[in-house]
């Protein structure tokens, strides 16, 4: 296979860079299976999104709600998750290089782990038990990126950032239908109300039915050759990624987004609840509408990236992000918005602000397909696993941004993390707009 990367040289002319592009050559075994796989990596994101979206837009508001905790304690306990999801995204990389063609099993032990981890901050008797829990929370969803990115990556070289945008879409889907299932099972919508701990305990066997079903998916799917051969070899293909201006500006760029979002999603439950007085089940459902127009914009935006180049539309998009969660802080809430859908109640706290958070969806997921697909043009096809960790490992570099949000909330009000959010994302928007990065061409 030919991959299509960008050929530098320097003109007589001024000396400046000039691009040529060679063209993309499928060979029948790389498109041969690559539906089927596209369909399962789809499938066990969206899984993987519903336990997280539920978590952190339900859950852990919950737990927050019900034990009194301390803005910047429960801070603390979405950075834990943090902390380990960014170490562990490392490592996947490393096994989703060397294990190219055992994708499968580790998507498997990626959902089977979630589950158990859920199960066990669902038993944790007090706070601290609780935050050794989440070190574990964050292990198992961070074993699915790199080699599912990376196989999709593998088996479509012409069209990168348009698949890696669909296992995107898969992830807006789950954080879609994540909040509503989780926010109707404690709030009593289906008969009985569960608690928290118990939504918890419960959610282990359904995830461990579906790392089960995702591993015979994904058997028989014809897959690359291993990349790297040893821990050795992946470091040094990791540190020779590090050393390109390009890849160090958007791992960067990539942890100051994810601060700012980070952020803002672990305080927007909060202040819904506490500041509005939302049920748990409507804050479900608004979140839940958040998403709902990633699962359209992420296609559309990876559709753009490919033709337009990764920069021209990174850049205006994370600005509009960083502004969009700023104007979150100051939109009205003074005049609710409220109707009824079948047997619920339906509070916005405002027209605009229901306008502004629905607008930020267009962005809060999209456009992390778009970074991992500009960082796979700057690493010229190499190490897709390896790049794909870097992208999501750079999250780690803002893994204490809830906690540190948490901090400003408790001398300020909940709205406050989304200042501080917006200002950490509209830096990354600046910093891009600098950035040189290779523009690949796409049919």
């Amino acid at each position: 296979m030919c991959y299509d990367c960008l050929r530098r040289f320097s003109c007589s002319c001024g000396g400046r860079l000039v691009a040529q592009a060679s063209v993309i050559e499928v060979t029948d075994e790389i498109r041969n299976g690559r539906g089927r796989l596209a369909v399962t990596v789809v499938l066990g994101h969206a899984i993987k999104h519903i336990y997280n979206s539920g978590l952190r837009s339900v859950l852990l508001t919950a737990i927050k709600d019900d034990t009194g905790i301390t803005a910047a304690q429960y801070g603390l306990l979405s950075t834990s998750g943090q902390v380990t999801s960014g170490a562990t995204t490392m490592v996947a990389g490393y096994l989703g290089d060397r294990f190219a063609n055992r994708s499968g099993i580790m998507l498997m032990v990626s959902l089977g782990m979630m589950g158990i981890s859920y199960f066990l901050l669902g038993i944790a008797p007090n706070y601290w038990l609780m935050l050794a829990a989440m070190l574990l929370v964050g292990i198992g969803p961070s074993l699915y990126h790199s080699p599912a990115i990376a196989s999709l990556s593998r088996k479509f070289p012409d069209k990168r950032s348009y698949a890696i945008s669909w296992h995107g879409t898969g992830g807006s889907v789950g954080e879609f239908v994540g909040p509503i299932l989780t926010g109707a099972l404690i709030s009593g919508t289906y008969l009985v109300a569960f608690e928290w701990r118990d939504a918890l305990q419960i959610s282990a066997g359904p995830a461990l039915l579906f790392a089960l079903l995702i591993y015979l998916m994904m058997r028989g799917i014809p897959t690359a050759s291993v990349e790297t051969e040893s821990l050795r070899d992946y470091f040094s293909k990791l540190f020779a990624l590090l050393r390109r201006r390009g890849m160090q500006m958007l791992v960067i760029t990539t942890a100051l987004r994810s601060m700012g979002q980070g952020a803002m999603m672990a305080f927007l439950p909060v202040y819904l609840r506490e500041d509005q007085g939302i049920s748990f089940v409507v804050i479900g459902l608004f979140l839940s509408s958040i998403q709902f127009v990633g699962i359209f914009a992420q296609p559309l935006m990876g559709y753009l990236a490919d033709r337009l180049g990764h920069k021209a539309v990174l850049v205006p998009a994370t600005a509009a992000l960083g502004l969009l969660m700023i104007a979150l802080k100051f939109a009205p809430t003074d005049d609710p918005l409220s109707f009824n859908l079948v047997l619920l109640e339906i509070a916005v706290p405002g027209i605009l602000f229901g306008i502004i958070a629905l607008a930020m969806g267009a962005f809060l997921y999209a456009l992390h397909a778009i970074y991992i697909g500009a960082a796979m043009d700057v690493a010229e096809g190499e190490a897709q696993s390896t790049v794909v960790s870097l992208i999501y490992g750079a999250s780690l570099l803002g893994a204490f941004s809830p906690f540190i949000a948490g901090v400003i909330v408790d001398f300020g009000s909940n709205s406050d993390a989304f200042v501080y959010g917006g200002i950490a994302v509209l830096l990354a928007a600046a910093l891009l707009a600098l950035t040189r990065l290779p523009r690949v061409m796409r049919g």
